[in-house]
C-alpha cells in the first residue's frame, strides 16, 4: 500500500481528495494546509507520494517542492494546481516533480493519475502536457538554427539566465545585480534575440542542454 501526504490549503478539497484516495486503497499518512507543514511532515513520514498544492499561504508549492526533495528525496511529488502557468510547470519539472495536475478534474481521474505515479510513471494533465510539448517543440525547431549560429552570450547574460532558471523575477535579479528591472528585461530580450527563442523558459531549457548554466 502506497503512503501518501496530501497538502492543500482548502479543507473541503483536501478532505474530498483524502477520502477518494483512501477509497482507492492508498494510505494517507498526513495532511497539511501549508508548505512549511508539508516539509515537516514529509521529513517525518517519508511518504511514497506527496500531493502538493502550488498556491498556498506562506511558501509556494514550488518552493516547498525543493525543500521536500531535500528532506525526502525518495518521495514522488505531484503538483496540484488551479493555474496553468508554464513557468510553474517548467520549475516543477526542473526540481524533480513526477506530476503536474490541474485541480478541476474529477477526483476519479485525479486518482488514476496518482496510480500512474505509484506505478513508477509520471502524470500530467492534458493541458499541461500540451504546454510542455510546445516548449520542447520550440527548442527542437530552433536547434539547427541556433547550432549554426553558435551564439555567444556575455557573462552578464549567463548570470541573468542562471537567476531566471532559479525562478527569480526581473525585479529580484535587478536587486541582486544592482541594476534596474528594465536593464534585466533588456538582457533577457537580448538573450532571446541571440538564441532565436521566444520565452524565458525556452532560453533556460536551451542553456541547460548546451551546458551554459547548471542546475542548482
Amino acid at each position: 500500500m502506497k503512503r501518501l501526504l496530501v497538502v492543500d490549503d482548502v479543507p473541503l478539497f483536501r478532505a474530498g481528495l483524502t477520502s477518494a484516495l483512501r477509497g482507492a486503497g492508498y494510505e494517507v499518512v498526513g495532511e497539511a494546509a501549508d508548505g512549511e507543514a508539508a516539509v515537516a511532515l514529509a521529513e517525518t513520514e517519508q511518504p511514497d507520494i506527496v500531493l502538493l498544492d502550488v498556491l498556498m499561504p506562506g511558501i509556494s508549492g514550488i518552493d516547498a517542492l525543493a525543500k521536500i526533495k531535500a528532506v525526502a528525496p525518495d518521495s514522488a511529488v505531484v503538483l496540484l494546481t488551479g493555474s496553468e502557468s508554464e513557468e510553474d510547470l517548467i520549475a516543477a519539472v526542473k526540481l524533480g516533480a513526477r506530476g503536474y495536475i490541474v485541480k478541476d478534474m474529477p477526483f476519479e481521474q485525479l486518482v488514476l493519475s496518482i496510480d500512474q505515479v505509484a506505478a513508477g510513471g509520471a502524470a500530467l494533465s492534458p493541458v499541461m502536457a500540451g504546454k510542455l510539448f510546445d516548449v520542447t517543440r520550440q527548442i527542437v525547431l530552433h536547434q539547427d538554427i541556433v547550432g549554426a549560429r553558435k551564439p555567444t552570450l556575455t557573462s552578464r547574460e549567463i548570470e541573468v539566465l542562471e537567476m531566471v532558471a532559479d525562478g527569480k523575477t526581473s525585479r529580484q535579479i535587478g536587486d541582486l545585480l544592482f541594476i534596474s528591472e528594465n536593464t534585466v528585461k533588456n538582457h533577457i530580450r537580448n538573450i532571446l534575440d541571440k538564441l532565436g527563442l521566444h520565452s524565458r523558459n525556452e532560453a533556460v531549457l536551451y542553456a541547460i542542454r548546451e551546458d551554459l548554466i547548471s542546475l542548482r
